[in-house]
């Protein structure tokens, strides 16, 4: 008889929860993460920053640079998160209002002024965090007032060089054509004041040699 053969089941690992894969919880990470790059970008900019300022004070720039950089990537970094959690306290996950969206930004601004202002020293803060407030709020005004102005669908769009701060204009084929125009105009009108003072060098030369003609039958 064959001898029966026991075999030992093998160890597996149970599967991880999903909710045990991150060490923070999903909610937080999606503020985090925006946040840390929004941060990375402002305090990228805050490095380019210091070193052109500290070169233009002849001060060793990459102190400048790191302390700019880091500067600007905790307001960066502050301001985004606090803007988001703001958002999501006021709304929840439906769409923000102007005046939400103005809140928040206001929220974020004295959040973000604070965290500087603690960095800086205590005496910074209350000031700081007014500041960015009064920054936040009224550049979100600004934004909301330009998101609110009506859009034509049909109307063209129009990039930088048909905004009046752009130091060229574009030029369709009708304005093309009437600068051609007005430039060959004044061409033939400079020929035609050529053309009249040939003429009158003409009859200068003329009248001078028929005068000395009169003049040699009398000298002689």
């Amino acid at each position: 008889m064959a001898r029966a053969t026991h075999q030992r089941p093998r160890h597996q690992r149970s599967p991880i929860p999903p909710a045990q894969r991150h060490f923070l919880p999903p909610e937080l990470m999606a503020v985090i993460i925006p946040s840390v790059q929004a941060g990375a970008w402002t305090g990228a900019m805050g490095m380019f920053a210091g070193t052109a300022f500290g070169i233009a004070r002849g001060a060793p720039p990459l102190i400048y640079s790191l302390a700019m950089g880091g500067q600007w990537f905790t307001l960066g970094s502050s301001y985004y998160g606090a803007r988001l959690v703001a958002l999501r306290a006021l709304r929840g996950h439906e769409e923000p209002r102007s005046a939400d969206k103005t809140k928040a930004s206001a929220i974020a601004g004295g959040f973000a002024g604070a965290v500087s202002g603690m960095i800086r020293g205590p005496r910074n803060i209350l000031p700081g965090a007014a500041v960015f407030m009064l920054l936040g709020a009224g550049g979100q005004a600004v934004v909301n007032s330009v998101d609110s102005k009506p859009v034509d669908p049909n109307a063209p769009k129009k990039g930088f060089l048909d905004s009046k701060w752009s130091p060229v204009t574009r030029l369709t084929d009708r304005d093309y054509e009437k600068m051609l125009e007005e430039k060959l105009l004044r061409v033939k009108a400079e020929i035609a004041i050529v053309d009249d003072s040939i003429k009158a060098l003409h009859e200068e030369e003329q009248k001078g040699v028929r005068e000395s003609s009169l003049k040699q039958p009398d000298e002689s």
